[in-house]
């Protein structure tokens, strides 16, 4: 059963090999704010917790724990992914400009969907993917 009293029920987790300079890049070409950030001993992050409105992502160092050893880079696959987070934002085409200006690379262009909404995906600095797009599935019309 879900939390009934909580912001987001679905949170997005993630490893970097450089996490520091991952969470710096994240707060500027994406928006997102660090809630907590907890270095480990050896000059990585141990966890930390980035919002991006009422979702976040948690993040933290690549590392061989008990959970990084169920986890793979991007650069470990050719750059193919099971899962990606997708962010609802008010203006695509501003948060394009923003991604693009700080060095995402563009792997969608910015386009209009057939089922509503627009945007467009790209990978961060290590490879890993992420969707942008205007529509919000909480609040368009289900067939």
């Amino acid at each position: 059963m879900p939390a009934k009293d909580t912001v987001a029920t679905v949170i997005s987790c993630m490893r970097y090999r450089d996490a520091p300079a991952a969470i710096d890049w994240l707060q500027r070409a994406f928006g997102f704010e660090p809630q907590l950030v907890v270095p480990d001993a050896h000059g990585g992050i141990a966890h930390a917790q980035l919002r991006f409105g009422n979702g976040m992502a948690m993040l933290g160092s690549l590392r061989d724990d008990e959970f990084g050893k169920l986890m793979t880079h991007p650069d470990q696959t050719g750059g193919r992914e099971t899962q990606s987070a997708y962010l609802i934002v008010d203006d695509a085409d501003a948060a394009y400009a923003k991604a693009k200006a700080a060095g995402a690379t563009i792997v969608m262009d910015i386009k209009d969907e057939d089922y509503g909404g627009r945007g467009f995906s790209c990978r961060d600095l290590e490879g890993h993917l992420w969707n942008f797009g205007t529509y919000d599935p909480w609040t368009e019309p289900q067939a």
